[in-house]
């Protein structure tokens, strides 16, 4: 008889293990918070002190267009420069044409 307990005892037990695993992986899953997608790994950053997109890309373009007008300037200045050069050069070549002749 001591033999035949522990054999009737192993299905009962597995039955009971069985149904035990899902319910407590059910309760498991209901107590864990559920992560949101829009959660962003590491610090969070409050919103109000996060400029939005389109103040950087105001930024970005404020950027370019004060570079684009330092280049504009520099070629302005440059071209006026190149320019009295060839006037100087030219007039300087008239006065000794005049002269030799």
């Amino acid at each position: 008889r001591e033999a035949l307990v522990p054999k009737m005892l192993a299905p009962c037990l597995l039955r009971k293990v069985v149904l035990t695993v899902p319910v407590v992986f059910l309760v498991a899953l209901l107590l864990v918070e559920p992560v949101r997608s829009d959660q962003e790994a590491g610090t969070a950053i409050p919103a109000e002190s996060r400029p939005c997109v389109d103040c950087h890309a105001f930024e970005f373009m404020q950027r370019a267009l004060q570079d684009l007008k330092k280049t504009a300037y520099n070629l302005d200045t440059r071209t006026e420069t190149l320019l009295l050069q060839v006037e100087k050069r030219n007039l300087c070549d008239c006065v000794t044409a005049n002269l030799l002749n």
